[in-house]
């Protein structure tokens, strides 16, 4: 037999990759629509609040945050943005930089 006969290795099973620019513009799409959400429920008002001993009413307030709720989901969205890019920038470095090194 000639060295040339040696029968072919089969390739093993690649999965379909993402394309490069689809996690990154999901992560600024995530960021705009968070954006959003914060700059729409953002308040326009400042509250406050007094101790009165002599209502005979008890004082509870919506939370204790000076941000809405609407506000703080659309800060939460823009943290899960801010997220996919972080991890998408530290996967393609972690990629970079072991691609070279066996």
């Amino acid at each position: 037999m000639r060295e040339n006969d040696i029968p072919e290795k089969r390739q093993p099973y690649k999965r379909a990759k993402v394309p490069a620019a689809v996690v990154p513009l999901l992560g600024v799409l995530i960021m705009v629509v968070g954006c959003f959400i914060a700059w729409s429920n953002r308040n326009s008002y400042v509250g406050w609040f007094a101790y009165a001993p002599l209502s005979n009413e008890v004082f509870t307030a919506n939370g204790m945050a000076f941000i809405s709720p609407g506000t703080q989901i659309g800060l939460a969205v823009m943290v899960a943005g801010l997220l996919v890019l972080a991890f998408w920038a530290g996967y393609r470095a972690g990629r970079r930089g072991s691609s070279g090194r066996q």
